[in-house]
């Protein structure tokens, strides 16, 4: 069962390959079938539409409708954080295998994931439940500023704000939304890489990746700026090390991983800043393949139905991904992108306005074999006047 098949629209290729497994795969969304693509549209044997997917009396009748029809279901999948907590309540509900309702609240706040990352022997970011302001100015008065707050709840950095004066934990206190629960952490100076890949049900890393992000997303967000990353042909030894652990300490099976770390500018050392238990976003899958010359989307489809993989994959490209805002001027423009560098570029696509905050307008992904090169073509896209 694919919850959203349709959305975000790489739900396509996932089902696509399940379905190259042999797998039966029946989707649940609310997009009309008429509009789903054709890859999806063969992927599916069956799609029940519903209005609203938030209300789970309408969830609970489609997967009535399904049992109803092809018998037990042997795996609920969503691979998107949002719907982490239904998924969740929905193989408990139905007795499906993978992460139950017991435990999803560990992959929801940040402030639980801690206990993991410290189980693993990974250093963590110094961090407290933000209560009021004078918790914020204690924190301080133990850390320094920067500090950071943030939903406990969340990815995409909305909503983080970096506070550096007194000044700016005013401002907070004025736009702090309602009803949410923030953390307060220390600002770490450095540089995001990740940790991404396929865990079997045996607990194997069957597969990982890295991706290097040299911009803060939170300051991307809050600047409303454009987005560039890299995807690397190697892992750095101790995010490997450091990964391997975490994803040990969590006990996950048969999922995709995203665990962020902080490599810090002085020191080189790794911190720990939070896992996903899904598919990286911002096009990063593609970007594996792409740096791999494989297909993760079957690799993820033959570890589920058959827990086979294909593997060892070899990195070969470093990968990269430059975004672009419109209300930001460049300097070059499409045509001059696809005159300068068209025999680097792999895929080019507008991104849907959801993700546009964090992920641009309309994206690039590029590769070559020379990191150096591939980092002059972010700086060409991405030039402004």
């Amino acid at each position: 069962m694919f919850f959203s098949p349709h959305f975000p629209v790489n739900g396509a290729e996932f089902c696509d390959r399940l379905r190259q497994a042999g797998a039966t795969v029946l989707g649940i969304g609310d997009a009309p079938y008429e509009q789903l693509s054709p890859k999806l549209k063969g992927a599916l044997n069956e799609y029940y539409r519903i209005a609203d997917m938030e209300n789970e009396d309408q969830v609970l009748r489609a997967m009535g409708h399904f049992i109803h029809r092809w018998g037990r279901i042997d795996r609920f999948e969503s691979l998107n954080e949002h719907w982490l907590e239904q998924d969740a309540g929905i193989r408990t509900d139905f007795n499906i295998p993978g992460i139950r309702r017991d435990f999803v609240e560990n992959l929801k706040h940040k402030s639980k994931m801690r206990d993991f990352f410290d189980r693993a022997g990974i250093e963590t970011i110094r961090q407290e439940k933000y209560v009021d302001r004078a918790g914020v100015e204690a924190f301080v008065t133990r850390v320094g500023y920067s500090v950071v707050i943030k939903p406990d709840q969340g990815s995409g950095a909305s909503n983080t704000v970096k506070i550096a004066s007194a000044e700016d934990l005013d401002a907070f206190e004025k736009a702090k939304l309602s009803g949410v629960s923030y953390v307060c952490e220390q600002f770490i100076d450095g540089i995001i890489l990740t940790y991404d890949g396929l865990v079997d049900r045996d607990g194997r890393i069957v597969f990982a990746a890295s991706h290097r992000f040299e911009q803060s997303i939170m300051g991307v967000v809050n600047a409303d700026s454009h987005l560039n990353y890299y995807c690397l042909p190697s892992i750095d030894p101790e995010v490997e090390k450091a990964g391997r652990a975490a994803i040990a300490a969590f006990d996950i099976r048969e999922k995709f991983f995203h665990i962020e770390f902080f490599q810090t500018r002085a020191g080189q050392r790794i911190v720990a800043l939070e896992i996903n238990m899904r598919p990286p976003g911002a096009w990063m899958t593609d970007a594996v393949n792409y740096a791999y010359d494989m297909d993760v989307y079957r690799e993820w489809a033959e570890m589920v139905v058959h827990n086979k993989n294909g593997g060892p994959f070899k990195g070969r490209y470093f990968v990269g991904y430059a975004s672009r805002k419109k209300h930001i001027r460049y300097i070059n423009d499409h045509r001059a992108v696809l005159e300068a560098h068209g025999d680097r570029i792999v895929h080019f696509a507008p991104i849907e306005d959801v993700f546009s905050r964090a992920m641009g307008n309309f994206a690039y992904q590029f590769r070559s074999e020379d990191f150096d090169e591939v980092k002059a073509i972010v700086r060409f896209i991405q030039a402004t006047e």
